[in-house]
């Protein structure tokens, strides 16, 4: 494509604001997806390449095939997503990328040419705050209750320093010695019946709140792991597994704890701050002017620091992404590693990615130090300045010693708590930061969805046909495994797939199962397209033996059955007869504990027998197709 052509489609792209498509001819039904990318780190988008020009698939739920005339023409889409609009362009090796507002459609990002997109636009953080709360609706009685108990803590708690005034101001008062005992006696009795019933109330809050943030978190997990096993084999070609580990496991405990006790912990600090301001103010506003003299700039300072631990925060999290990816990576070849004495690599590749986390945690640390370290001195000068101006106060008769005590009680409260607000607001950038990563998962869309597609009324016969197939990876575009490749596999035949490795033999099994679609051509079943089938439908109705088969760390009766439609359904007979057509009988009786051996981590404790156990899971699931590769 001439890059004039480009540059007008570009442009038509800057004056649309909402939606555009553009007309699209001699189009045959067929589907594109070939690559898979993320646009500008926000959302993960599933690209389809014709020629040299990229689709956003998320523009549409469903897209038509280009003749070779068309393929010439420029193509592109726009489409909301999550209240951002998005749209990608590519012509060879440039590439255009837009971020378009749902107002107006003013462009707020960058455009960028090259091999990628380097610049996002700022967005608001509400809404992802609301999403963050929107976790917790399962959960409201529980919160409920919780909120019910802190603000019952919380006053006790603010009832402490005017208890304490109080009780200086009977010691000290030389017209109530008489009477001092016995109101002193009464009055602690009340004080440690409040204690209790806010020690009962912080119980309860506590409680409650990690519960509702542990059934939150788990909640939260099943719905990101099923997300993720639903996704496109592309997905994982791309996405590492240590990276996925991380968000299961790190990113989601973050974002619980960020909707339950972090924010209850803010709603403590503010409810004691507003409480304790109150009081100071109703012993003495002028002592309370020049304490909360304080409050402007740390808020302001909070407000950029929060900003700053986000973006760490960001990036810590995808430091230790990459590093769980290696430690999984080489902890599960181990015997690779062992093999060719490459420990010591190992080791140092591993250590790189570590020391990559310190680094930002240097950062990090720097940053809670100079906050810190700056608001403790800003306090102490304040609580200097109240010790002052307040003894004065006391040499003139204007509060008593027991209201100066509750006075410097609740100025140390407020304190305290706005340091808590400091640190909800940081707790809550953490969480807001990961939690942006977890959604991306969660809203990813796969392009072959596991369930759509025709359910045929008879059942699969097993005639096997690739039309004229061309086909290259998602992640090399530029590298085509078929050009034309045309094949028919008679049903009940036996065929076997010769060639040298990467001539595309694993290849052509992959895409009968459907885990990628090819680039163009058509793979028929039955004579009808696997495009038009359900993915689901299509491969329960074949098996597959790998070349290396994994194995799950259970038994192997329950590897076996792992092949079956319903396993829990299956018989113990079943299986035995399952593994006497697969010549494994004997071996497996050799186990002392024979079809309840546990195989280990991916079927290490059978020493090559492996391929015997996965060929009895593929027959009892009675497959119509088999294929060994």
């Amino acid at each position: 494509m001439a890059y004039a052509t480009f540059r007008s489609v570009s442009r038509r792209l800057h004056r649309v604001p909402q939606t555009l498509t553009l007309s699209l001819s001699g189009a045959t039904e067929t589907s594109l997806w070939t690559n898979l990318t993320k646009a500008g780190g926000l959302f993960s988008h599933h690209m389809a390449s014709t020629g040299g020009k990229t689709i956003c698939s998320r523009c549409a739920s469903t897209l038509t095939g280009l003749s070779k005339a068309t393929r010439l023409s420029s193509i592109s889409r726009i489409a909301q997503h999550g209240g951002r609009t998005f749209c990608v362009v590519r012509i060879g090796s440039r590439q255009i990328f837009r971020l378009y507002s749902t107002k107006g459609g003013s462009d707020v990002a960058a455009k960028a040419v090259g091999k990628g997109v380097k610049k996002t636009a700022k967005t608001s953080q509400l809404p992802e705050f609301r999403r963050l709360l929107s976790l917790a609706k399962d959960e409201k009685w529980r919160l409920a209750g919780a909120i019910t108990l802190l603000f019952v803590s919380s006053t006790v708690t603010l009832a402490v320093p005017f208890g304490i005034g109080r009780v200086i101001d009977i010691i000290y008062t030389p017209e109530e010695q008489e009477a001092m005992v016995p109101r002193l006696k009464t009055f602690c009795k009340v004080l440690l019946g409040v204690f209790i019933v806010g020690a009962i109330a912080n119980f309860g809050r506590v409680y409650l709140m990690q519960i509702s943030g542990n059934r939150i978190v788990k909640k939260m997990r099943e719905k990101l792991f099923g997300s993720i096993i639903k996704q496109d084999i592309a997905f994982f070609d791309k996405t590492k597994t240590g990276e996925l580990i991380n968000r299961l496991s790190t990113d989601t405990s973050l974002v619980g704890q960020s909707v339950t006790m972090n924010i209850s912990d803010g709603l403590r600090s503010v409810t004691q701050a507003l409480g304790g301001i109150s009081m100071m103010v109703y012993m003495s506003p002028k002592l309370a002017m020049i304490a909360l003299s304080i409050v402007p700039p740390i808020a302001l300072v909070s407000r950029y620091y929060g900003r700053y631990v986000q973006k760490i925060t960001r990036a810590v999290q995808d430091s230790l992404a990459a590093s769980t990816q290696v430690a999984e990576e080489r902890l599960s070849n181990m015997r690779t590693v062992r093999a060719f004495v490459q420990e010591e690599r190992e080791q140092n590749a591993y250590n790189q990615q570590i020391d990559q986390v310190l680094k930002l945690s240097y950062k990090e640390a720097l940053a809670r130090g100079i906050f810190w370290g700056t608001t403790g001195l800003s306090g102490n000068i304040v609580v200097l300045s109240v010790f002052y101006y307040g003894g004065l106060m006391m040499s003139e008769s204007v509060i008593t010693v027991g209201e100066m005590s509750s006075f410097l009680m609740y100025a140390a409260f407020v304190g305290v708590s706005i340091g808590g607000l400091s640190t909800f607001y940081t707790e809550l950038m953490r969480g807001l930061g990961a939690s942006t990563r977890v959604w991306q998962l969660i809203d990813s869309q796969p392009s072959i969805p596991l369930t759509d597609g025709i359910i045929p009324d008879m059942p699969m016969k097993g005639n096997i046909e690739f039309r004229d197939l061309h086909f290259s990876y998602p992640q090399r575009p530029d590298t085509h495994i078929f050009n034309g490749l045309s094949l028919a596999v008679p049903q009940g035949s036996v065929t076997a797939i010769v060639g040298s490795s990467g001539s595309g033999k694993s290849t052509l099994a992959a895409l009968l199962l459907r885990y990628y679609d090819p680039n163009s051509g058509e793979v028929c079943v039955d004579g009808t397209s696997t495009r038009a089938l359900s993915p689901s439908w299509l491969r329960s109705n074949m098996g597959l033996v790998n070349q290396e088969p994994t194995l799950f760390s259970c038994s192997i009766a329950d590897n076996i059955k792992y092949g079956a439609l319903k396993p829990e359904l299956v018989t113990e007979e079943e299986v035995k007869h399952a593994a006497q057509m697969a010549n494994a009988y004997n071996f497996i009786q050799y186990f002392p504990e024979g079809f309840n051996t546990l195989v280990g981590e991916r079927g290490v404790m059978l020493s090559g027998r492996g391929n015997n156990i996965r060929e009895q899971g593929v027959m009892l699931s009675e497959p119509k197709d088999s294929s060994f590769r």
